[in-house]
């Protein structure tokens, strides 16, 4: 007879009796007369588990994680009850609004779409250089996931969302795959595999230009400011689980927000943004102005010296201040009353810090999110100003497509909403990671200087692969 280790046999039968109380509850629901919208019904899970280490375990391809900076609530999700997406541009954003606003106001508590754009929300795909790997994102896309693991205050919840009548009919499809799924997961650390070729592009000569290109424009009166970036592509020894990336890049990267975004069936989009879009609650609205880059000391004094350096540099505040600005007026175009600080403080990271205005506002009244999705993005801190210009710019200037970097990510619930702006992020697929980061480019930037603030933005990717030059040794430019 084969002995089995009674711990095991004990997570079995947890997970068992996990999986059929919640088929319980979806029977009874589906069958319940008076059940209508859509409805979430969750049963509570014994932990301590990781909602990562869940959704990686999986069968469905199509996943979702969503990490708030400030909100006590995790979310890993799996599977689709609903989705709302367009491959159309430019965004109507009209219409994504009322798409939305029509299927959460017959939802119940709790009921949010997680996803997000493209960065250039008039593309659908970069003109004369798509990138495939983009294509299952959309130019919008978002998910009401089937089942999701929640974590609130330590405590684990398994939810199933029902969109009835129209799940009337599925219950044994929904059970089933309820059935397959793992629970718990996997609590592994394994290693992510080493980078053995990095490919930058822009390369180092063709930056130069492109900052040069810039700098004229705005010494000429065509633009204030510039947002470029570049992306590095890391190819990797072996194929990869996309969501093992963020596994290991959360706990390194604290007081950020954590995502990921995987469609059935492509590429995952990963990152650890440490910069709001905004936040609703209601009809209370918060923005933030993050601008300018220094990286954290080793030593106090040698910290507190970069801070100082960062507050008073004449560069970095003019940088800045184009970014509050903009969102102020971005936002009294759908708010009654903005609130902007009178000083400039500072968002102080693990590895670098950033100055930071916090901008509050009240929305007028029957304002979608999808208005402040319009009103806000892209700000001047991924974008430039004038907006318009800077995304000609960006669109002649960079050769590659961004996709989803700087574009805004999270989810949309009823009345409620918080979105990240989509940076220090990658497109990881099978054996590669392409990286994305830029700089702003303003009157006193300097080529080098912005191509080193990029190396230390990607610096949280390249120390997780345990590469401590992110430029690594075997490199190649295009």
């Amino acid at each position: 007879m084969l002995d089995l280790d009674p711990t095991v046999i004990h997570d079995i039968d947890r997970a068992d009796d996990v999986r059929t109380a919640l088929a319980d509850q979806i029977r009874d629901t589906i069958q319940s007369p008076t059940a209508c919208g859509t409805v979430r019904v969750g049963v509570p899970v014994p932990g301590p588990m990781r909602p990562i280490d869940w959704v990686r375990a999986q069968p469905s391809s199509e996943a979702v994680y969503w990490s708030g900076r400030d909100e006590d609530r995790t979310v890993a999700a799996c599977g689709a009850a609903d989705v709302v997406s367009g491959s159309a541009a430019p965004v109507d954003y009209g219409a994504l609004g009322r798409a939305l606003d029509e299927r959460l106001d017959e939802a119940g508590p709790g009921v949010r779409y997680y996803g997000g754009m493209r960065f250039d929300a008039g593309q659908p795909m970069a003109q004369g250089r798509p990138d495939r790997r983009w294509a299952p994102f959309g130019t919008y896309r978002f998910v009401l996931p089937r089942f999701e693991l929640v974590e609130t205050d330590g405590a684990l919840r398994l939810v199933c969302t029902l969109v009835l009548p129209r799940d009337a009919d599925r219950a044994d499809e929904i059970i089933g795959a309820l059935g397959v799924a793992a629970l718990p997961g996997p609590s592994d650390h394994t290693a992510l595999p080493r980078p053995r070729r990095r490919q930058d592009v822009p390369g180092d000569e063709e930056w130069t230009d492109m900052v040069r290109w810039a700098l004229d424009a705005i010494d000429g009166g065509a633009l204030d400011k510039v947002v470029l970036a570049r992306r590095v592509a890391l190819s990797l020894g072996a194929s990869m689980d996309p969501l093992l990336v963020l596994s290991h890049l959360e706990p390194a990267t604290p007081e950020c927000y954590h995502f990921a975004v995987r469609p059935a069936n492509g590429a995952a989009f990963v990152g650890a943004s440490p910069e709001r879009l905004f936040r609703r609650d209601g009809r209370t609205v918060v923005s933030e102005a993050v601008a300018g880059t220094r990286p954290r000391g080793e030593t106090e004094r040698e910290d507190e010296a970069l801070r100082n350096e960062l507050l008073q540099s004449p560069k970095e505040r003019r940088e800045h201040a184009f970014v509050r600005d903009a969102i102020q007026d971005d936002l009294a175009r759908v708010c009654s009353t903005v609130r902007v600080p009178e000083e400039t403080g500072e968002l102080a990271l693990a590895r670098r810090r950033h100055l930071h205005a916090r901008v509050t506002g009240t929305l007028q009244p029957d304002t979608a999110t999808a208005d402040v999705l319009k009103a806000l993005h892209p700000t001047p801190a991924v974008c430039g100003v004038p907006t318009a210009d800077a995304a000609a710019a960006i669109r002649a200037q960079e050769p590659f497509d961004r996709g989803w970097y700087a574009g805004p990510v999270g989810w949309v619930g009823r009345d409620a909403a918080e979105f990240a702006v989509g940076l220090r992020a990658g497109l990881v697929e099978e054996t590669q990671i392409a990286l994305f980061s830029g700089a702003g480019i303003v009157e006193g930037s300097a080529p080098g200087r912005e191509w080193k603030e990029i190396e230390q933005k990607i610096g949280d990717f390249a120390a997780i692969m345990g590469v401590s030059d992110p430029r690594m040794a075997s490199r190649q430019s295009s």
